[in-house]
């Protein structure tokens, strides 16, 4: 195991709630100071402060559209002013439209694809002058297994998701020679704030997506932030370029 303790300032967007919220305290449970992005003013505070007297370490709360990249420059100086040198981003934040190919508009598919994707590229560029600073930085982008599966009700999710994975290959490839990592997770069934209000509307969703797992069972966004943390972390220093399924068998059990 690598013994070397990357505790460098990350961020986190979409961090206010969910995998994102999850990612920010494992990483933080790590000693590293957070900076929680979110288009949610008062939920972004209200989760920087609880992080940072749960952990003890330091945290501050940006407010972003991340669908804006005129906004990430601005915020990476407010961050490193806050926090210190930058090693590590998540990009976790992102929206679901449900509508299939028939009924989906234009507005609907690029609000999809320029807060999942579109932002994503942009937001490493404006971090690169930090990244390339701090040694052993590294990056995760929060993918889906939808983006590997056919899913009819949600295409501009899936292609959102599979654009991750596929950016993911490609940066891993010019950001490898500056010492920086990036992969990405892609979780199956997770129960957070959006998919539980998908299986309100929905009965009998939960324990279909359930039965197809061979756990049989949903699971949280700890689980997922375990691997990011891990990702992000010195331990997985030969690690690139890479999307890990973290799914309990969902994709193996529709092969």
């Amino acid at each position: 195991m690598n013994s070397k303790t990357n505790n460098s300032a990350a961020i986190v967007t979409g961090a206010a709630s969910g995998i994102g919220l999850a990612c920010a305290k494992a990483l933080a449970a790590n000693g590293r100071p957070v900076a929680i992005w979110d288009l949610n003013e008062s939920a972004a505070r209200k989760s920087a402060a609880e992080v940072s007297e749960q952990y003890g370490v330091k945290t501050t709360a940006i407010r972003l559209d991340i669908a804006y990249t005129s906004g990430f420059a601005p915020a990476v100086y407010a961050t490193q002013q806050a926090l210190g040198p930058i090693g590590g981003l998540v990009h976790a934040a992102g929206i679901s439209h449900e509508a299939s190919v028939e009924k989906i508009t234009e507005a609907d598919w690029d609000r999809v694809q320029n807060i999942n994707l579109r932002s994503y590229p942009f937001l490493v560029k404006a971090l690169l002058p930090q990244l390339k600073q701090v040694p052993d930085s590294a990056i995760v982008g929060i993918a889906s297994i939808n983006g590997m599966l056919g899913n009819g009700r949600i295409p501009a999710y899936s292609v959102s998701k599979a654009g991750v994975m596929a950016l993911t290959r490609s940066l891993a490839d010019s950001l490898g020679t500056k010492g920086i990592r990036i992969n990405a997770i892609c979780p199956g069934y997770i129960r957070t704030p959006m998919s539980q209000a998908a299986f309100d509307e929905n009965p009998g969703m939960e324990d279909h997506l359930k039965a197809q797992t061979f756990l049989n069972r949903i699971g949280t966004p700890e689980e997922i932030a375990s691997v990011a943390r891990f990702l992000l972390s010195c331990e997985s220093s030969y690690i690139t370029g890479q999307s890990i399924v973290v799914d309990a068998g969902a994709t193996l059990s529709q092969l």
